[in-house]
């Protein structure tokens, strides 16, 4: 998804968006000359982002050279999902351009980094660029502060970051003002070449707008006043596609700085638990998604009951008792049914029988009269309500009959206050529907906003289908690792930060595509590899000793780093013995008196191949040859110390539930099943694994990316590691 347009205020420049861009060496486009209130990004396939906080988000997410830009490492994204440690300095940041509050913000950042080197954790976020832009912003007075000794440690890191980041200097002498407005300034026309070239952008061009340009995302919307609902039925659990539509939810309501609330359509008792609501709930905070209230179609059951009765009496709903295949073979034709014209006397009459399931009442159905000859079928009578004596998991047996999804969706969104609703574009022929349900029960109209549903290769996303593999054993649960469920990706070892970010990529378009995870699993390993610790495995079937016969008589312990370029990693030890344990296929590559180097050793001379009488390798014998380049070895083998305080390990790999990457709509996924989704390896792991946490990932040497499942417990009992895809190939 590509940047085609940057605009924003001439007389506003976004200098942290622009400062980001040239540090991370993010390409910006050419600034438009269209008239904009607030910085914008305007996306190839259509969508926008607006605001100076909101850039900065994408940059830095985005910015591939600097992965931890917006706290992807352990601790920061921690904060980040919890209390949001990076954006509370991107709210804090418009304090520095406060004329009263400019020197108690100095202050207060100047005590802040007294004993830090960057604002958040230890790398260089958009955090320390959004502060260090808006010191910058405010020209001489600050630059006065920098020559007095007032603020040491702020201006000791000031400079530091204009020291290390030298284009910055070439932003600020490009867009900072020379009159000590505070107010940065827009380039000129002629620089325009050259701000082009540096990466930057120019000058917008001059001209007004009656409303805020945020305003052509939803319809109609007005700042402060949106408010959405994420509406996930409880039948299941979140899955990747409920993400996107959360994600969207939020991104608006923040834009337009309005509200969201969490509504569970739980109008189908058949399906629906408790269990789910509280792991959607769980699902939910996963997500990071913030929300005012949560809400249930069942809190409204009351009131919907009402509707139909009053729909019934104004001749705008009947009760039909036509079989339903016939009910649907006469939508298809346009035939009107016999019911139709009934009285709304004998209406009232069957619609007590449904309230009371009785024997005829659970023969009919509530259908509204809308237009049968209609080219939309939607619009021809759909139903409003169906018996179901089944027993509703928060209101008990109160009620037997219930709304269908159609009739209540439309009357709870215009009495909960509800402005957008945001629907995949799958229910497009359905919104002529909602507006008129509306319609017909006098309500306020609830504008609809489509998005393209997210559809993954080899995926299946319908809940049915999902249930289906849980009732029928075929996974370990909703949370099982091959499940696209939030709960499943995450338990596979994805970061939320990176399913997050693949998300906004795709944005609000509503173009239908097929996604690729291998896409989504490169992110997650950009957000990993930097910060996950290194441990070795070797596996244990037909695995080989290798005798250095003048390796250590007494086994040593060193203590070295878990990661070599993240100290945050931690430390472990690892023992060096005579006798080493390698993988079978590594020493099936091995010749004779060939040199290899032993990672985190040194190199080592093979001199006797021992096979047996199948080829398999059964035991090496060598010497250790540790003022050997590594350079010049061809093979880099991991080891294990042969020693009792190896862990038994089971790896385990996970492919896809079926075998095909998109079904056809006549197509049945029993026809495509995947027969084997499941791959456990015996292996041994270094002592280290023992201390591994439930959760943590971890890269074995030269095998892979993985998570802990299960944990240590015991010697008999191996640690559970799940692999990660890295997305080449999954």
């Amino acid at each position: 998804m590509e940047i085609k347009e940057f605009s924003f205020p001439a007389d506003s420049v976004p200098l942290a968006v622009i400062a980001a861009a040239r540090v991370s060496g993010f390409s910006l486009p050419l600034e438009s000359r269209k008239p904009s209130s607030t910085p914008t990004f305007v996306f190839s396939n259509g969508l926008e982002l607006h605001g100076t906080s909101v850039l900065l988000r994408y940059i830095g997410r985005a910015a591939s050279s600097m992965p931890n830009f917006y706290g992807q490492n352990p601790y920061e994204s921690s904060q980040l999902f919890a209390s949001h440690q990076v954006d509370e300095w991107l709210e804090y940041v418009p304090v520095l351009s406060s004329g009263s509050e400019f020197e108690s913000a100095c202050k207060f950042v100047d005590s802040y980094i007294s004993k830090r080197t960057v604002l958040v954790g230890h790398f260089f976020t958009i955090a320390d660029i959004v502060v260090w832009s808006g010191l910058a912003a405010t020209g001489p007075r600050w630059e006065s502060l920098r020559k007095s000794k007032k603020y040491q440690n702020l201006v000791r890191w000031f400079n530091s970051i204009s020291a290390e980041y030298g284009v910055l200097d070439e932003v600020t002498s490009t867009y900072v003002g020379k009159k000590g407005s505070g107010k940065p300034v827009a380039v000129k026309p002629k620089d325009q070449q050259a701000a082009v070239n540096g990466g930057d952008i120019i000058e917008k061009g001059k001209g007004s707008s009656s409303r805020p340009s945020a305003e052509v995302d939803l319809p109609e919307a007005e700042i402060g006043k949106v408010k959405l609902r994420f509406a996930p039925e409880p039948s299941g659990f979140l899955h990747i596609g409920h993400s996107k539509a959360a994600l969207l939810n939020q991104y608006f309501a923040q834009r337009y700085r309005g509200k969201l609330i969490i509504r569970f359509d739980d109008t189908n008792p058949s399906k629906e638990s408790s269990e789910f609501v509280d792991n959607l709930l769980k699902d939910i905070e996963t997500l990071g998604i913030k929300y005012e209230d949560v809400t249930h179609t069942s809190d409204h059951f009351p009131k919907l009951m009402e509707m139909a009765e009053k729909l019934i009496r104004e001749g705008k709903a009947y009760v039909d008792d036509t079989p339903r295949e016939q009910m649907q073979k006469e939508r298809g034709e346009g035939i009107e049914s016999k019911c139709r014209s009934h009285s709304v006397e004998e209406n009232m009459k069957l619609w007590k029988e449904m309230i009371d399931a009785s024997e005829r009442g659970k023969q009919c159905c509530l259908r509204g009269k809308l237009d049968m000859q209609d080219p939309n079928k939607s619009l021809r009578d759909p139903v409003y309500y169906r018996c179901n004596p089944v027993p509703h998991h928060r209101v008990g047996d109160i009620y037997k009959l219930y709304p269908t999804y159609d009739f209540a969706c439309p009357f709870v969104d215009a009495e909960e206050g509800i402005t957008h609703a945001l629907r995949s574009s799958e229910y497009h022929d359905r919104n002529a529907q909602y507006h008129r349900i509306q319609q017909d029960m006098g309500l306020r109209k609830v504008h609809i906003f489509e998005f393209s549903r997210l559809n993954m290769v080899y995926t299946l996303l319908s809940k049915r289908n999902l249930r289906w593999f849980v009732e029928n054993g075929k996974v370990d649960g909703w949370d099982d690792p091959r499940f696209p469920t939030v709960q499943g990706i995450v338990r596979r070892g994805l970061k939320i930060e990176a399913l997050v970010q693949f998300i906004l990529e795709q944005g609000a378009s509503k173009n239908l595509n097929l996604m690729e995870w291998d896409k989504l699993w490169t992110i997650n390993k950009k957000i990993v590899d930097p910060v996950c610790p290194r441990h070795t495995a070797v596996i244990e079937e037909k695995c080989v000793l290798l005798t250095l016969r003048d390796g250590p008589d007494a086994a040593f312990v060193r203590i070295i780093p878990r990661h070599k370029k993240y100290e945050g990693a931690g430390e472990k030890a690892t023992t060096y013995t005579k006798s080493i344990l390698i993988d079978q296929a590594d020493a099936q590559s091995i010749s004779v008196n060939e040199e290899v180097t032993l990672m985190d050793w040194g190199n080592a001379i093979v001199q006797e191949i021992v096979k047996n009488e199948d080829g398999t390798v059964k035991e090496l014998f060598g010497v250790l040859h540790l003022e050997g380049s590594v350079k010049t070895t061809k093979l880099k083998l991991t080891w294990l110390p042969k020693i009792n305080e190896l862990v038994k390990v089971s790896m385990v790999e996970y492919d896809h539930l079926i075998t095909k990457k998109k079904l056809e709509e006549d197509e049945s996924f029993m026809d495509v099943l995947n027969p084997c989704t499941k791959k456990e390896i015996a292996a041994l792991g270094d002592s280290n694994i023992r201390n591994v946490k439930h959760g943590e990932i971890l890269q074995l040497e030269r095998k892979g990316y993985f998570i802990c499942d299960a944990p240590f417990v015991r010697p008999s009992k191996p640690v559970v590691l799940i692999g990660i895809p890295d997305g080449r190939g999954r």
